[in-house]
């Protein structure tokens, strides 16, 4: 991965870097939520829901991300 840390070919692209992170940060926290929505919704019907979704939601919008990110060209690629 060039964008993390600097090369000889591979300049640091701090943009992409923190897109990435971000990508992969709602992604994780996303499924986790979901998984511990299903915890909880044995106990808590309403918020073990409500946690679902929002795990849902915060794992498409990391996809959708990816999607983005793969549209992109980064000062580096452009030299």
């Amino acid at each position: 991965m060039g964008f993390y840390k600097p090369g000889a070919n591979h300049p640091t692209d701090p943009r992409m870097a923190r897109l990435h992170y971000l990508i992969w940060a709602l992604i994780y926290a996303g499924l986790l939520s979901i998984i511990l929505g299903l915890f909880v919704q044995r106990t808590d019907d309403a918020i073990g829901w409500m946690m679902i979704a929002a795990g849902g939601v915060m794992t498409v919008v990391g996809a959708i991300l990816i999607y983005i990110r793969s549209t992109m060209t980064s000062d580096t690629e452009k030299k």
